[in-house]
Parts: C-alpha cells; structure tokens; sequence
C-alpha cells in the first residue's frame, strides 16, 4: 500500500502556523483578508508551483491547485486557512495540508488520475465578517448585498478589507462553480470536540451538519436595592434566565436527540451593580440538531418555557431570531465510500453529527459532498493549545488518499 508522509504533513503544518503566529498567548491570528492570511495564502500557492500544478487565486481569495486533465470534473479536496483570534494549528489547515500530501503522494507513486485533483485553501471560514465566504462564493450562495453590506466585528466593511488586500469585490461573483465542474467535494478536519478521543476512535463520519437557530433574548423586570428589596417581592431577571437555563436538559430529553444542542452563550445583565437586583438581562440561546423539524420543537420548547418562566417572576420575556440554518446532509455515496476504505484500513469509527459549521455545508446542496473528523485532544479548539496527534493527521491523510484515488481514477492503483 502507498503511504502517506506523517514527516511532510507535519513540516507543513508547522509552517503555516507561523504565519500569524503570536509569542505572548502562542495563539495563530490569521483572520481572513489580514497580512498574515494573505502570506499563508501565497504559502500554498508556492507549494502547488513546486508541486508542477496549475494554480490561480479566485475573486474572493480561494486558493486553488489543480493535478489532472483540464477537461474532467475535478475531485476537490478543501478546508480553509484563516483562524479565529488566538486560533490553534490544526484549525482548517490539516485538511489543506491533507490535500496537499495526496498530490504528492501520488506523484511519487506515478499514479495519474483520470479525473483532476484540485486542493482549496477557501477564504474567510471564520466569519470574521458573519458567513463563509470562500465556499458560498463557489456555490453561488454569496449576494451582492451582503457583499456590500458585511462587517466585522469593530465596523470594517469587508469590501473594504477586500480592496486592501488586493482584490477587487466586483469579481467576486466569478469564483462561482458550477456543478457540473465537479465529480466530489470532500474535507478532512479536526473533530474540534471531545467525542473521538473519548471513545478512543479514530475516525468520526459525518453525516450532516447540525442546522442552527440564533436568538437574542430579554428578559425586563425590575430593579431594585439590594438589600432593601425582599426575596419574595422582587422581579429578578436574572433569576429568571438562571431558572431557564435549568430547564435546558428538561427541554432535550423532551423534545431533542441525542444530537441536540442548546446553549445561553452570552449573558449581560443590567444595570450591572453589585448591589442593584438585576432589572434586566439580555442573552443569547443558540440551538442545534441535525433534523430541521426537531430544532422547531426545540425552538418552540424555549418560547413556551421561557414565557411560563417570565409570569412565574413577573417578567417581561421578548426575543428576535437572529438566523436560521437548515441541517445540511452528506451525501450517502461518499459517506459509504469513506466507511469502505476506513474498514480496509483496519481503523476504528463512528458515525457523527457536525454541531460546528464548516465550508463542506454550502457544497452539499450543490454537488455530491463529504466529510470526516480526526480526534482532537480534549476537544479543545479555536484556542492556542489545541492539538490533534501527528499519527491521527497521518490517518486521516491515509483516508483521504484512498478515498481521493478511488474517485479521481477510474483504474485504481494499488
């Protein structure tokens, strides 16, 4: 059997870490369309040049390398390169190196596919300015108005950024791809959670992922002294949103799976003060399943408790959906490929949910779209000490060779 190279995968890895690379938190910041992303992004078109491939960056960023006929629909192999702030090492760029690798360990095995291989580092996954740019962009998911209009965080217009980093956002409409230019869309990446490495698997399939339903929450009551104001006459609203929170596992076990998820991520309470009673909080709940109609139960479960709640306490409870993304499904195909070539290797894996967005989500209403996990180590990411294994990103890198040669080449090369 050909091998991969756990030597090369890791040298590459390491070098683009340092791009962005921060010594005080050993933190990555490499957000999209920043001096450091736009450097990691020339990082890997110099690869694909020592490589012999063709390469070109699109209108939004992605940075494409192609191996193979010009004529074919291509197998892509994609993750993205830019972080979060204080980001991790493995975060995106495994399934770029992943890619990678394939290509050069095909060349060496002097294996030609019938169908090109292309590897994608997509641009700006992170949402530095509220969406996934490079992978909507090529499934014709990115509007003009949301290009004109998007921001990050502090108010720099992503047009803008996009001017200053030497693009123009008039063609970003051309790094569309159509359908029919692609065989398959496969991408390999770290788990980012806990359940590998807890179950001692190596492999995590991913069926879909989990669709995501976003509210920002009040609830109004009452401010008051203290010490002044009594227990039992007091319209607390933190109190309130303390009781709701309480009731989140009550809310699954009645109306979710297994692969349901809510959560109360940001809370701000006013007026603030120590000694003041808390006459109202402002919060955040972000639900999640993989089943569109269970996250309406679970929606409607949080107004119903949450409105039961405010008139035990004498509140007042109003809320705004912020988005709703529908579950987004694999396709069956691949994910029964990927399942083949896991058993002929001798690995141990599971079949798994997404509760975190990745670019694969826009591709799998578009084309015939997979992905699969390796183990994170505690399941921590988007943070410095993030960490995945060298010997589990050199099988998730066997896996995907097999499952890339098995669809770009129509006579499979032992």
């Amino acid at each position: 059997m050909v091998k991969v190279d756990i030597e090369r995968i890791e040298r590459d890895i390491i070098a683009l870490s340092r791009f962005g690379f921060n010594e005080a938190d050993r933190g990555v910041y490499r957000q999209g369309f920043s001096e450091e992303d736009m450097a990691a992004r020339q990082w890997l078109r110099d690869q694909f040049e020592s490589l012999g491939m063709a390469h070109r960056m699109d209108g939004v960023g992605n940075v494409i390398g192609r191996f193979g006929p010009d004529d074919m629909p291509a197998v892509l192999i994609a993750s993205h390169l830019d972080s979060v702030p204080a980001g991790g090492m493995f975060d995106g760029v495994l399934g770029v190196v992943a890619g990678l690798e394939v290509v050069r360990t095909m060349k060496e095995a002097g294996v030609t596919p019938d169908f090109p291989i292309e590897v994608i580092g997509t641009s700006e996954e992170e949402g530095r300015f509220g969406g996934m740019l490079g992978a909507q962009a090529m499934t014709g998911q990115l509007t003009r108005e949301w290009l004109d209009t998007a921001t990050d965080e502090h108010g720099y217009a992503l047009k803008d950024a996009m001017v200053a980093a030497g693009f123009d956002p008039q063609k970003a409409m051309h790094a569309y791809r159509r359908p029919e230019e692609i065989r398959a869309f496969l991408e390999v990446h770290v788990e980012q959670g806990p359940v590998l490495e807890a179950e001692k698997t190596t492999i995590g399939i991913v069926e879909g992922i989990s669709g995501v339903f976003k509210w920002n929450c009040r609830l109004i009551g009452k401010a008051g002294h203290a010490g002044t104001a009594p227990m039992n006459m007091r319209s607390d609203a933190l109190m309130g949103m303390a009781d709701f929170a309480h009731e989140i596992g009550r809310i699954i076990d009645e109306e979710g799976t297994e692969k349901s998820r809510i959560t109360i991520g940001h809370v701000a309470c006013k007026p603030g003060f120590p000694h003041t009673v808390p006459g109202e909080v402002d919060f955040t709940i972000v639900g999640r399943d993989l089943d569109e109609e269970v996250m309406k139960n679970l929606a409607e479960a949080c107004e119903r408790v949450l409105s039961a709640i405010a008139r035990r306490h004498k509140l007042h409870f109003e809320y705004q959906q912020m988005s709703w993304l529908k579950p987004a499904y694999c396709d069956p195909d691949l994910i029964n490929l990927i399942e083949r070539n896991v058993k002929d290797l001798g690995y141990s894996y599971r079949h798994m949910p997404s509760g975190a967005g990745h670019d694969v989500q826009f591709f799998c209403n578009h084309t015939k779209a997979a992905m699969f996990f390796v183990p994170s180590i505690g399941g921590i990411s988007h943070a410095p000490d993030e960490w995945t294994h060298w010997s589990d990103c050199e099988r998730g890198t066997q896996l995907l060779y097999e499952c890339v040669k098995e669809l770009a080449c129509e006579k499979i090369v032992a």
